[in-house]
């Protein structure tokens, strides 16, 4: 297996759902199109309106940006290997693949960090809030929540592509980086302490979301209007974090303890594939459901009698 350009993968998770491929086909479709449509919709409408043109809905936006990437890492190869009678990547297609795909993760975690940081500000230092948060300072925390990502999965593939492979079979049906590392015939203890690196780095930066919502409940508790603050902004990003954790979760369960006897193929694929799927569905309905500046906007543009509709105080 030493050239590379010409290796490829063979992804197992399929092999138990072929009989019914259609309907997964059509219902991934669906799924993938829905996406697409209710996070285009919440940037479209945060771009076109002047008034949200703040920092909360920018981060909200490069929250949908990032949706969009991880979904489009996954579903245009899942709709291919579901009409397909084979289900096959390519070596550099595998890789490019976990590129997106961890890059997504990454960029979520420190998305949310971030604006955990945004609400903290708004809600606990009011009076100062415009002044520490800027628009230079909303450029800096988004140029630093890219690059710092994709520094960490460069990293992370560039080890990866070291090792001598010797296996090809994947039991998944898509490509991820612990799946890869398994097929090695060599030392993986580099992998292993720069994967324990990443997860220590990601958990911190849980720990310092919690730690901002501490100060922001015992700030609500206060006055009636950060109450208000806290429900609106702050509770759908709770739930993000929550959901996109509880996702990832399964997955790493998943890679870790499955084994390629399952015969609960299709429900591991479900588990799987959830952090991939769920966050970037569900993130700009929580936020355009809680959010009325955005929910009166977006009602407005599709309401046939948009004038029949006030916003909220």
């Amino acid at each position: 297996m030493e050239n590379r350009s010409e290796l490829v993968f063979f992804l197992q998770g399929l092999n138990d759902s072929l009989t019914n491929r259609q309907i997964y086909f059509s219902f991934a479709l669906i799924t993938y199109l829905l996406t697409i449509f209710v996070n285009l919709t919440l940037i479209v409408v945060v771009c076109l309106e002047k008034s949200l043109h703040e920092p909360l809905y920018i981060f909200l936006c490069n929250l949908c940006v990032n949706g969009i990437c991880g979904a489009s890492s996954f579903y245009p190869k899942l709709l291919h290997d579901l009409l397909a009678d084979s289900h096959v990547i390519s070596y550099i297609g595998c890789l490019s693949q976990i590129f997106v795909v961890y890059a997504y993760v990454f960029v979520e975690f420190t998305s949310l960090t971030v604006m955990a940081y945004d609400r903290y500000l708004a809600i606990c230092k009011p009076l100062q809030y415009h002044t520490l948060m800027t628009t230079w300072r909303v450029a800096q925390l988004l140029l630093l929540t890219w690059s710092f990502s994709l520094l960490e999965i460069s990293v992370g593939v560039a080890l990866t592509a070291r090792l001598p492979l010797c296996g090809r079979h994947i039991h998944k049906f898509f490509c991820t980086n612990w799946e890869v590392v398994k097929l090695s015939c060599s030392d993986t203890i580099v992998n292993n302490i720069y994967g324990f690196v990443l997860m220590f780095s990601h958990v911190s930066q849980t720990v310092l979301i919690l730690v901002s919502y501490t100060h922001l409940v015992c700030a609500s508790l206060r006055l009636r209007s950060n109450r208000r603050k806290f429900v609106q902004t702050c509770l759908p990003h709770l739930i993000t974090l929550l959901v996109f954790t509880g996702s990832l979760v399964f997955d790493i369960m998943y890679s870790r303890y499955s084994s390629s006897s399952s015969k609960l193929q299709t429900l591991h694929n479900m588990l799987a594939a959830e952090f991939l799927v769920v966050p970037p569905l569900i993130n700009p309905v929580i936020y355009g459901i809680n959010l009325h500046q955005i929910r009166y906007r977006i009602l407005r543009n599709f309401s046939v009698r948009p004038e029949t509709l006030k916003p909220h105080p």
